[in-house]
C-alpha cells in the first residue's frame, strides 16, 4: 500500500519556545482525519520557523 503525503499549506512565523505544542495538540487532535502537522527551524533565519500542513 503506497502512502503519499501531500504538503497543503506553509507559512513561515516568527520561532517562539512553545510552538511544538500546539503542533503536538493538532497532531494529536486530528490524525484521524489524515491531516498531520510540522514544525522546522528556518534554514536562513534561526528566529523563524515553518508550520506546514500535510495530508496523508
Amino acid at each position: 500500500m503506497e502512502s503519499k503525503i501531500e504538503i497543503i499549506q506553509s507559512v513561515t512565523v516568527t520561532y517562539q519556545q512553545d510552538l511544538y505544542k500546539l503542533v503536538d495538540a493538532l497532531n494529536r487532535s486530528l490524525k484521524h482525519d489524515d491531516l498531520m502537522f510540522g514544525l522546522a527551524l528556518d534554514k536562513q533565519d534561526s528566529e523563524k520557523a515553518v508550520f506546514t500542513i500535510y495530508r496523508t
